[in-house]
Order: structure tokens, then C-alpha cells, then sequence
């Protein structure tokens, strides 16, 4: 395949996964909505489990992820990498149009700048070297470190009067970081089954200690995204694409002797890009229809003294986290509470 041809196909396949990012999150966070949680918190897992739903937003992570992959193959990941940005504008008219509204200028300028971020951020960040990976040693250390953060930012003690939405960002931040642990943990066991891995010849037991790590960080990643679109929809989203390449430049940058591109200066556009984004971050949260209106649906059936049967059969919508519908299920009750997150554990 000649240059020009590999290129443009890398291009599709980026736009294809960017797509099946975006859907796959429209659809965490309209059942994110639509799934009330039990005062203990017990059994939401379960009950997640058991939507088809859930799964349909899994293949849809799974075909993004697969389709981002082959083009990387396709083409150099300078090119590849900031088209996945486009995930955050492709989903922002498409959760707008699931709740039949429009997007409102202020979040269509939070997109602009948190993606003009996110590129920045990744176009300063200098590539792996081919064979480059984390030793096991160093691999264990990282996944321990990782899990201590994940547990601090999903606990939702250090959001203070954050609310809800605090929370969420709480959750995207640790999700989009345990996928980025992910990563480089995947990458790690690429070079351990090309038995290149730094230092001793790895053994089976080593190698299927990595493959579980990678597996409970990139599911951990998952829920928690589900868990973090309870307080909203686009700057929870925005988060997990922002945290997942940052946690990967952290890794590169701490422990494979990775750096910015054009030195010092690389440095200084870094952190220009992450206060960009930042502001983009902020705008996202303050632009929409998004955990305010759940707010107000929730107390307005309260006051009403009706649960979900008597919206659906008065016609009304409950509106959830980013301004999205509560699916329509018979039987299903509206919280008098706020929802609780997802809960790592059933």
C-alpha cells in the first residue's frame, strides 16, 4: 500500500473509532440516567450487568479501541492520536439530538478548547522508542501507585461541596487514568511475549500477572466512566480523554526516559495545553442541560408524588446526567435521593 492510501485509511479508521467512542459514551450515560441505585449501593453492578444496554456501549468501546489500533498501523500516531479528540465533538451533537435539544454555544466553545488542548498536548509528547516498555518490577510499582490514586479520586471525599458533578470528574479522572495504566501495561506485555522485556526472561506466572492487571485496569477504567457520567455527560468525557494520555506521558516521561518534544520549550507548551484544556473543562460544566436538569426532573416528581410509571405514562421525560433522557422502563422508580456512582464491586 503506498503512503498516500495508508494515510487516508488511518484517517477513516481514526474517524471510526472516534465514532465508536462517542456512541458507546452517549449510551453509558443515558444508562447512567435511567439506573437508580440502592440506598447501600448493593446490586447496582449486578443490575448493570444484566442491561443489554451495557453491553451494546461495551462492543461499541471495544470496536472504537479495535479500530484505533488498526490505524495506528495504518498510519504514525502524530496523526492518529489527535483525531481521537473528535471523540468529545462527536458526541456532543449526538447526546444533544438523544435529548432532543441543541448544543448550547458555551459547550460547543468548551469542546473547541479542550480539544485544541488535548492536540496541543499530544503534539508535544514524544513518541515510545520502538522496544521501549516497563520493566515487571517497574510494572507492579505503577499498577500499586495507580490503584491508590483510583481509590482517592473515586471516593468522593476530596470533591468537598463538589456535588455530584464533582464526583464525576472524580471518576473520569481515575478512569481515564487507569486506562492509560492500561497502556502501558499492554505494551509491557507485548515486549514480555516477544521476550524482550527488560531484564530476566519472564515467567508464565509473571506474564498471566500482567494480562490480569491489564484486564482489571481496563474494566476498572470502564465502570468508572459509567460510574463518572452520573454527574453529567461532556465534561466527565472530556476528562477520561484528557487524564488517559496525560497518565501515558507521566509513565514515559517518570520511568522510560521519554521527554517533550523541543526540550524545555516542549515543558512550557505542555502546560499551556493543559490549562487550555482545563478552561475547555470548565466551560463543558458549565454549558448545558446536564445535572441540573436531573435535579429539577427528580424534585419535580417528588413534589408530584409520582415515580417513573406516571412520567412515561404522563408523557413527561426525566432528563439525567448531560441533559440525557431516562430510558423509558416500566417499573423503573425515580430516586427521591440523589444517585449514587456505580460501585466498583456488586
Amino acid at each position: 500500500m503506498n503512503p498516500a492510501a495508508g494515510t487516508a485509511l488511518a484517517v477513516l479508521l481514526s474517524l471510526v473509532s472516534a465514532a465508536g467512542y462517542a456512541l458507546a459514551a452517549v449510551a453509558q450515560s443515558r444508562l447512567a440516567a435511567a439506573s437508580p441505585a440502592a440506598p447501600d449501593g448493593r446490586g447496582t453492578l449486578r443490575a448493570l450487568l444484566a442491561r443489554g444496554q451495557w453491553w451494546w456501549a461495551v462492543g461499541l468501546n471495544a470496536a472504537g479501541a479495535l479500530a484505533h489500533v488498526a490505524a495506528l498501523h495504518y498510519g504514525p500516531l502524530t496523526l492518529v492520536q489527535p483525531l481521537g479528540a473528535l471523540t468529545l465533538v462527536a458526541a456532543l451533537p449526538l447526546g444533544a439530538y438523544r435529548a432532543r435539544r441543541r448544543v448550547t454555544r458555551t459547550e460547543w466553545r468548551g469542546a473547541l478548547w479542550t480539544v485544541a488542548g488535548l492536540v496541543g498536548l499530544v503534539a508535544v509528547t514524544g513518541p515510545a522508542a520502538p522496544g521501549e516498555a516497563l520493566s515487571l518490577r517497574e510494572s507492579l510499582v505503577v499498577a500499586a501507585a495507580t490503584a491508590l490514586l483510583i481509590a482517592a479520586l473515586a471516593s468522593g471525599r476530596h470533591h468537598g461541596n463538589g456535588g455530584r458533578a464533582g464526583r464525576g470528574l472524580g471518576h473520569a479522572t481515575a478512569s481515564g487514568i487507569a486506562s492509560g495504566v492500561a497502556s502501558a501495561l499492554t505494551q509491557t506485555l507485548t515486549a514480555a511475549l516477544a521476550l524482550d522485556l527488560p531484564g530476566a526472561e519472564p515467567t508464565w506466572w509473571q506474564t498471566a500477572l500482567l494480562a490480569v492487571l491489564i484486564s482489571g485496569f481496563a474494566t476498572g477504567g470502564l465502570l468508572l466512566s459509567q460510574a463518572a457520567y452520573r454527574g453529567g455527560f461532556a465534561a466527565p468525557l472530556a476528562v477520561v480523554n484528557l487524564s488517559n494520555p496525560a497518565a501515558a506521558a507521566v509513565i514515559g516521561v517518570a520511568l522510560l526516559g521519554e521527554t517533550f518534544r523541543a526540550g524545555a520549550w516542549g515543558w512550557f507548551a505542555a502546560a499551556g495545553a493543559s490549562l487550555i484544556a482545563a478552561r475547555g473543562v470548565v466551560l463543558l460544566t458549565k454549558g448545558g442541560g446536564g445535572a441540573g436538569e436531573a435535579g429539577a426532573g427528580t424534585r419535580a416528581a417528588t413534589e408530584a408524588g409520582t415515580g417513573a410509571g406516571a412520567l412515561v405514562e404522563g408523557g413527561a421525560v426525566a432528563r439525567g446526567a448531560g441533559g440525557l433522557p431516562a430510558a423509558r422502563v416500566a417499573g423503573l422508580a425515580v430516586p427521591e435521593a440523589e444517585p449514587a456512582g456505580v460501585p466498583l464491586a456488586g
